[in-house]
């Protein structure tokens, strides 16, 4: 019994790593970043526990594939859907434009410095009466 318990201690450890190299390779690392950690535990630990209890239900039985086995492996699917949808949501609304908030920083970065469209003779926008003018927004005159 000891050694079946080690191997089943081992087996979780592997599927661990599994769950969370496929989840990084299938959902993205960059969604994986930014999910709160709790998200990454409840899912992942979870995944690799079914695993292993469907291991023990099967390896308990004379044939393998029983009705425990079957539920440990249904869960262990509701649980990577459940990461697949962690994914979807941190996708959907906790990435960032990165590409549009550097651009929007060195706008306002060569503004500020007197290098934007708005500066005159490196001084600070709006000096003299002009008004910064970005390429991407409307200034309100035709030349």
């Amino acid at each position: 019994m000891p050694t079946l318990r080690l191997a089943y201690a081992t087996e979780f450890l592997i599927a661990l790593i599994a769950v969370f190299v496929l989840w990084s390779q299938v959902g993205g690392q960059s969604h994986l970043d930014l999910m709160p950690w709790y998200f990454k535990l409840a899912f992942g630990a979870g995944a690799a526990f079914a695993v292993v209890k469907a291991t023990a239900a099967a390896v308990s039985h004379e044939h393998p594939w029983n009705g425990r086995t079957l539920k440990w492996l249904g869960i262990m699917a509701a649980l990577l859907v459940g990461c697949g949808l962690a994914s979807y949501y941190c996708h959907m609304y906790l990435e960032t434009d990165e590409e549009d908030d550097q651009q929007e920083s060195a706008l306002v970065t060569g503004a500020v410095r007197g290098r934007g469209p708005g500066a005159v003779r490196g001084r600070g926008p709006g000096v003299g009466g002009r008004v910064a003018c970005y390429p991407q927004l409307s200034c309100g005159s035709s030349s």
